[in-house]
This record gives structure tokens, C-alpha cells and sequence, in this order.
């Protein structure tokens, strides 16, 4: 195999208009394995008559040109050149008035195993064009910025032909399909396959009268209610909330096994992987039926904000994806508890997107450069892209903000728009100055806020410091505005002083608060107001004071999390401390049980490993592991009693629901089960996976029952129970290794990886295994580099059929500068192996480039 021809590093800086205007795409597609014909009509004009400019289309290697004509005439060849990447047209070939290009290439979509433009999946031709796959199909302007009309005609004897927009025909084979709204290519979007829909419909607030289908393989129909569900509470949640309404005249959904993200929000056409599409009480887990609608709100909300409002540029991703993630959380927090989602997502940012930040892919949400955008879509673009529009929104007040979002609907309706165009919106609808504000989407990092306390005479002065260390190429950061909202607990338990939101400016700021009868205990970064780590000085009892008497839930869980971290990283006085503390917790009734749960479950070795290299130490997966498990141990021998009698009240009766509550009172009974587990073997999880009536219970149980070494029995029934089902199978895979003894997991995955239905090129299938076991802190970064190694080699061979997986579960390598020596000279190597593979994907390579680079 060849290298690969380098790209080069894309800047923001260089961003032009493209200069030619395209009124209407037409696309007609006779479908095949091989051989698919893509004929393609592009009405264009030059943006300036009097500049001539050669016409540069994007075209994938795949593409084989069968004719070309510019208005019905084929060009001299002499003017017509190609390359791997591009098609260009010289000037000289090209009218300076409006004209058409046609286009007829064929393709072979069945042969597409990097699922990137058209492919098929199971005997479905699906597309995935988001960020660069419709260069895949035919030869484009594949940029977000060139918007235009769609009408396709789709030619097939499958019996369902989707696209985007209105179906307009559909007779002997031959379906044509056309949308109003003008799009770019990366919201292009076709189905064809059999498939059964699953219909409903949904009248929106002007009276128009929607079609809604969900479409799934036969036999599947009995578990797509919950998503047809789902978008309709979506679609009437957006109209309630932001206003917005549904603008065609029907909204599909079709789920498909072979997909290399969780969804896509094409226009009236959401392609999904099929496991954020189809659940039942036997097959999905409370987590399931909860990710399915999150997941089905931000596509369906993606309709108004990256949609009918797209991004000018690649470089502007979380302009579109960051203001959906915030509104699908908002959704959900709306739902379902406000105060477990908080949590929840502040867990999701720590875990991924603070890692990154510490790390050698550290990104401003809006980066300046990259070489290869799929390498983009990551947690800071989605993740802290939504934190930065929750600050914003804190800054500005609720009212101010909905102002500020009617005005973006309203001005930018059509566009392709830029960060600069969102801030301006918020600008001149409030008044404010956001030129500092703006250092959130373009710096990169964490900043540290350290608090200070003074109290004199009843006066209470609160200092807070901020910094932010270098990133790759930004070794200076200024400061930022960062919200610090701050509330005061009196010494008998009592709110003092209710959420104040504290603006900070400078590198340094003081705020005081007077007119205290007694020294209180400050309740800090309420509601996780900002995306830092906050430090402070504070002592194991008043960690415990506040988890037992805060009255904000992020701040209260956030205190047992600290006591925690102490009492797994600082020995035995701390970890007595938040013995106690839990003691208390398990007492309080009042409490959501889904909150308690949180608060019972312990951090996990990663984010313990994460506190250690923040305190300079060398962190040790072994004895971090080892310590985890003893302080659940400690707590379940202490509180025996308490957790036997929550176990028995948790149980939820009747028939399963994955309504909020049941799942809470769920959650808070298997978070009581790991507990147990420690102490009785693992006979309750064992009980439990013979009598449990769904899913979300059986795999808690089976987990249990993996850690222990004696889950043989459970596993061969689920195999024989589900072994024809995708989805629970990867749970099966992702399970056994995830929850594997450390020093098994590598052995796990080896056994695992040699079944026959390991379909390593389903894209589920492989995060199920890799992904288990770059869960398995331990067992990844074992100390003879066994993780690592298998790890790599499975990376290369992915590499080859799918750059975008590959590179994406390459991340799992992300930490490894942090690690002792030995294990860091098995992680370079691994790394080093895979980077000198010859033709690696460019995807791949700059991925692991940069990881090596780190440790240097």
C-alpha cells in the first residue's frame, strides 16, 4: 500500500468564500453493490464575472468519471485535471455567466468499509456525509458553506427509497425526493433498503400536520416505540421552549447496524446507529432508554441550530454542535432530574474533556488549524462547547438569552454563520462586551481557580486566583470571564446567603460578603458555573459538613467526591471521614435516589489516576485499583445493615418502565449491589441475574459477577438467550472485558477477539472490545504492556478499513506520558509501531503523531 497523500493543515485564517454561487443541486442515483451511478446537475455562476476563477470540485479517489459537460458541451481535456482529492476546471473552460455541470461517476458502495459517503450496511444503502463524505459520492463542493436546493431521484428495486426533504414521487422503482431548505453537502442524505416504518404523526402549534416515521429492519418494530416517543417530546419541547417549529412535511428516522457515530441529523432524515434507536425492557438498560431520547432531541433539535442554521466552516463545528449538546441537556434536565444530569454531564466533561485539555490533543473549541477534521469531533467541541454556552447563558440571565437566541433564528435563518456571528447576536441583544468571553472558544486548557477565604468581623472575603497552564502552540493564556457561583452555609446546617453568581475578570479577584452573624462554610462553583478545577484549602470535615448539609446537589455530591479522592489518595483518616459521611447519606430518605447513587458510587481509577498526576505523583494503576476496591470493601463492611435494608426497599414493582423514577430507585439498588458484592461473594448478583425481568438489572449483576470470576454460567445463558442480537452481544463483549480482573483483561480480549461473531468491521463491535478494555484501567495499562500491544495491533488492522474508528479509539493512549517508565516505554513503542506502518490513514497518523510527540 502507498502512503498517503499528505494534507495539508488547513487555518482558519485562510478561510475565503468559494467563488462560484450554486442555485439547485439535482442528483439522480441508480443504485448498486457496484457500479452505482450517480448522475449530477449543479446550477452555478461565478461570484465575480470579471475575476475568473478554475472550478475545484472534491472528489474521492473511489469516483471513476464516466462523462462531464458544462451546459450540455464536454470541456477540452486539456482543462480538465485530476487529482486523489480534486477535480479542477480551469477558468478558461468555464462561462462567466450562469451555467450547468453534469457529472456522471460510478461507485461501489458495497466495498466502502470506512462507511464515509454511500455504503451498505446489511443490504441497506445508507450515507454518512458529516464531515467530508459527500466528496465520496460525486464530485462537489464539499464545504458547509455552500448552500443549496436538493432534488433527488432515487432508482432501485428496494422497496423503501428515502432522501432528504418532501417525497414528491415513488412509482416502478424510482422515488424523487425534494427539500425547500437549502443545505450543504455534509446534510445530504439517502436510505434504501427493506424496512418497515414504524408511524405516528405530530400536529405543530401553526396546525401543520407532520408524518413521523421510524424505519427499522423487520422484526424490529416492537422496539422503535421508544424513540418514536422521544421525537415527539422533542418535537413539542422545542416549540415550548425555543420557539421553534418543524418546516417539512415529514421527519424520518432510519436505524442502521453499521454506523461510525451515534447519529446523523440530516435534513427530515436522521440516519442512527441502531442502538440509540431500538430498546426493549429485555434487551436495553435504563442508560440505553435514556441515551436514546437525549440522542433523538439533539438530532431533531439540530433541525433549527446547525441545519436551517449551519457553520460558515469546519473550523465553527462547535457553534452548531455545542448549542445542540446544551439543548439536548437542557431537555433532559427538563424530563428527568435536573440535579443527576448536572452531575452526570460535569462527570462525562471531566472523564473526557479535561483529559483532553491535560494531553497532548488539547483544542480550543474552535481550533485555528487542523490537518484532518475527523479528528475534531471531540469532547471539547461537544462537551464544553455546551459549558460555554451554559456560562454564557448564566452571565446574561434566562430572559436575556432567549432574546439573544430569537434574534440568532431570526438574523442568521439561511446562513452559514461563524462564532463571531453568535457572540455579536448576544452583543447588541444585551449590551455586553464579549470580546474576553470569546477566549473560551479560542483558547485551549482548564483553568485553575484557586479560593482563598478571610473572615473578620462579620465580614467574609473570598479571593480567587485563576490560571491556565501551556497547550500545544499556546504556551501564554490570558484571563478569562469566568462565572463562580458561591453560596453560604451557616455552622448549624442553614443557608445563610442563597447562590450569588460572582463575575471574575482578572488573573486575580476579590469579593466579600458582609453583615454574617458567624463564619460560614463557602458552598463554591454552584452548579459546576464554569469548566475549571477549583481549588481551595478545606479539611475532610467540612467536605463532610457540606455533602450532609449543601443545599445546591451539584456542590453537596461534589464535597463527597473530594471526600472521596482524599480518602483514596491521602490513607486511612480520610477514608474513616468519608466512611462516616456515606453512613449519613444512606440515612437520607429524602434524597433523589438516583443523587444517592451518585454519591455512592466511588471515582473511578482514571479520574483517581488524573487527581494523582495533577498532585505531581506517579500514578499506579495496580495499587489504585487495589485501593478502590478495599475503601468499597470498608464502606460495606461498615454500613452492612444500612445497604441490605436500601437493597430490599429499592426494588422496583411491577412491570418494567424506563420512566425517571423507576430508573432511579434502579440505579440507587445497584449502586447498593457493587457495594455488597464486596462482602457476600457476589450471591445477591447472582440471585439477581436469575430472577431480574429486564435488562438494566441482569447486566449490573453480570458485572458483579465478572469481577469476581464467576460469571461462566450468566454469560453462556445471555449468549444463548441473545446470541442473535447485535446489540446485547455488545454488551456481552464490552463486559466481560470492562469488568475483568485486571490482570485477565488482556487475556479476555485476546479469547474474545477470536470468536466468529467478533465482526471486527462493524463499527459497535470493535468499541465494545477496545473500548471495554480501555475502560479496564488497570488491565489497558498493565504493567508488560499486554493492553498496549493488543491494542495496536488491532488499531493497524482497523486503520486499513476504517480511518475514523481507528483513529478515534486510538485516544485510549491519550495518558500514557503520565505513567512510571516501564509502562511508558511499552506505550511508545505501541505507538511508534503503529505510526510506522506504511500507507497509514491520515486520520490515524496525526493522531498518534501527537501522542508521541508528548512524551518527547
Amino acid at each position: 500500500m502507498s502512503a498517503p497523500k499528505l494534507q495539508p493543515v488547513q487555518h482558519l485564517a485562510d478561510y475565503r468564500p468559494w467563488p462560484f454561487l450554486l442555485s439547485e443541486t439535482r442528483l439522480d442515483l441508480t443504485l448498486a453493490g457496484r457500479g452505482t451511478i450517480v448522475r449530477a446537475a449543479l446550477d452555478l455562476a461565478p461570484r465575480d464575472p470579471d475575476a475568473p476563477s478554475d472550478l475545484v470540485l472534491d472528489g474521492g479517489a473511489g469516483l471513476r468519471l464516466r462523462a462531464l459537460t458544462i451546459d450540455g458541451q464536454a470541456p477540452d481535456p486539456a482543462h480538465v485535471t485530476r487529482d486523489d482529492e480534486r477535480l479542477t476546471i480551469a477558468a478558461a473552460a468555464l462561462p462567466r455567466a450562469p451555467f450547468t455541470l453534469e457529472t456522471e461517476v460510478a461507485i461501489d458502495p458495497e466495498d466502502n468499509t470506512a462507511f464515509e459517503g454511500l455504503y451498505l450496511s446489511g443490504g441497506i444503502f445508507c450515507t454518512q456525509c458529516e464531515a467530508e463524505g459527500f466528496r465520496h459520492i460525486t464530485f462537489y463542493p464539499d464545504r458547509p458553506d455552500v448552500m443549496t436546493v436538493f432534488r433527488v431521484t432515487l432508482r432501485s428495486d428496494l422497496p423503501v427509497l428515502l432522501s432528504n426533504g418532501n417525497p414528491v414521487s415513488e412509482a416502478g422503482g424510482v422515488a424523487e425526493w425534494h427539500d425547500p431548505w437549502p443545505k450543504p453537502s455534509y446534510l445530504f442524505a439517502l436510505v434504501a433498503g427493506d424496512l418497515v416504518a414504524v408511524s405516528d404523526r405530530f400536529t405543530t402549534r401553526s396546525g401543520r400536520e407532520v408524518a413521523l416515521n421510524v424505519w427499522v429492519r423487520p422484526g424490529n418494530q416492537d422496539r422503535a416505540g421508544f424513540a418514536m416517543e422521544s421525537l415527539i417530546k422533542s418535537m413539542r419541547w422545542d416549540e415550548d421552549v425555543y420557539g421553534r417549529e418543524y418546516d417539512l412535511d415529514v421527519f424520518n428516522i432510519v436505524a442502521v447496524d453499521d454506523f461510525n457515530m451515534g447519529a446523523m441529523e440530516n435534513k427530515g432524515l436522521n440516519i442512527f446507529n441502531s442502538k440509540l434507536v431500538l430498546a426493549s425492557p429485555d434487551t436495553a438498560t435504563d442508560l440505553d432508554y435514556e441515551r436514546i431520547e437525549a440522542v433523538i432531541a439533539h438530532e431533531y433539535f439540530h433541525n433549527w441550530t446547525g441545519n436551517r442554521i449551519t457553520c460558515r466552516d469546519w473550523f465553527q463545528l462547535c457553534l452548531k454542535e455545542g448549542l445542540t449538546v446544551f439543548r439536548d441537556q437542557q431537555f433532559t434536565s427538563d424530563l428527568r432530574s435536573a440535579a443527576v444530569k448536572r452531575i452526570e454531564d460535569v462527570q462525562t466533561l471531566r472523564a473526557r474533556q479535561f483529559r483532553e485539555d491535560q494531553g497532548p490533543l488539547a483544542h480550543p473549541p474552535r481550533p485555528d488549524r487542523y490537518e484532518e477534521i475527523n479528528n475534531f469531533y471531540t469532547a471539547t467541541v461537544y462537551e464544553k462547547g455546551a459549558e460555554v454556552i451554559g456560562m454564557l447563558k448564566r452571565l446574561v440571565g434566562d430572559e436575556a438569552y432567549a432574546r439573544a437566541l430569537d434574534l440568532y433564528f431570526t438574523r442568521h435563518d439561511g446562513d452559514a454563520a461563524t462564532i463571531e456571528d453568535w457572540l455579536k447576536v448576544f452583543e447588541d441583544a444585551t449590551g455586553r462586551d464579549l470580546t474576553q468571553f470569546k477566549l473560551w472558544y479560542t483558547d485551549a486548557g482548564t483553568p485553575v481557580l484557586e479560593m482563598a477565604e478571610d473572615w473578620q468581623d462579620g465580614t467574609l472575603t473570598l479571593t480567587f486566583a485563576q490560571s491556565t497552564k501551556p497547550t500545544p502552540g499556546q504556551p501564554d493564556k490570558p484571563a478569562r470571564v469566568i462565572p463562580i457561583a458561591v453560596g453560604l452555609i451557616g455552622p448549624d446546617g442553614d443557608e445563610v446567603a442563597p447562590t450569588r453568581v460572582l463575575e471574575m475578570t482578572e488573573p486575580r479577584q476579590t469579593f466579600t460578603f458582609k453583615g454574617l452573624g458567624a463564619r460560614p462554610v463557602v458552598s463554591a462553583l454552584r452548579g459546576f458555573s464554569a469548566p475549571v478545577m477549583l481549588t481551595r484549602q478545606m479539611d475532610d470535615a467540612t467536605r463532610a459538613f457540606l455533602l450532609a448539609h449543601d443545599t445546591d446537589p451539584f456542590a453537596r455530591w461534589e464535597a463527597g467526591r473530594e471526600l472521596a479522592l482524599s480518602a483514596l489518595t491521602r490513607g486511612d483518616e480520610a477514608a474513616q471521614a468519608y466512611i462516616d459521611a456515606i453512613g449519613a447519606l444512606l440515612g437520607d430518605e429524602a434524597a433523589d435516589p438516583a443523587f444517592r447513587a451518585l454519591c455512592l458510587t466511588l471515582p473511578g481509577e482514571e479520574e483517581i489516576a488524573t487527581r494523582l498526576a495533577a498532585q505531581g505523583s506517579t500514578p499506579d494503576p495496580d495499587a489504585i485499583h487495589a485501593a478502590r476496591g478495599d475503601l468499597a470493601r470498608r464502606i460495606a463492611l461498615a454500613h452492612q445493615d444500612l445497604l441490605t435494608g436500601l437493597y430490599d426497599a429499592m426494588t422496583v414493582p411491577g412491570a418494567y418502565s424506563p420512566d425517571a423514577a423507576s430508573a432511579a430507585r434502579r440505579s440507587l439498588r445497584i449502586a447498593v449491589l457493587g457495594l455488597l458484592a464486596r462482602i457476600d461473594g457476589g450471591e445477591r448478583a447472582q440471585i439477581l441475574f436469575g430472577v431480574a425481568s429486564n435488562m438494566t438489572e441482569r447486566m449490573a449483576a453480570l458485572a458483579v459477577l465478572v469481577r469476581l470470576g464467576r460469571a461462566g454460567p450468566a454469560l453462556k445463558v445471555l449468549e444463548a438467550e441473545f446470541g442473535d442480537n447485535r446489540l446485547v452481544m455488545d454488551k456481552w463483549f464490552a463486559v466481560q472485558v470492562m469488568a475483568a480482573p485486571p490482570g485477565r483483561a488482556v487475556a479476555v480480549a485476546r479469547d474474545l477477539a477470536t470468536r466468529r461473531d467478533f465482526d471486527w468491521k462493524n463499527p459497535n463491535r470493535f468499541r465494545a472490545l477496545l473500548g471495554g478494555l480501555a475502560g479496564n484501567h488497570a488491565g489497558f495499562h498493565a504493567a508488560d504492556g499486554a493492553g498496549y500491544d493488543f491494542t495496536a495491533d488491532w488499531l493497524i488492522r482497523m486503520d486499513a478499513a476504517n480511518p475514523q474508528i481507528a483513529a478515534r479509539m486510538s485516544t485510549a493512549f491519550e495518558t500514557w506520558p503520565r505513567y512510571d517508565p516501564d509502562r511508558r516505554a511499552h506505550a511508545r513503542a505501541a505507538l511508534e509501531r503503529i505510526a510506522a506502518l506504511e500507507g497509514l490513514s491520515r486520520n490515524t497518523r496525526e493522531m498518534v503523531s501527537r501522542m508521541i510527540a508528548a512524551g518527547r
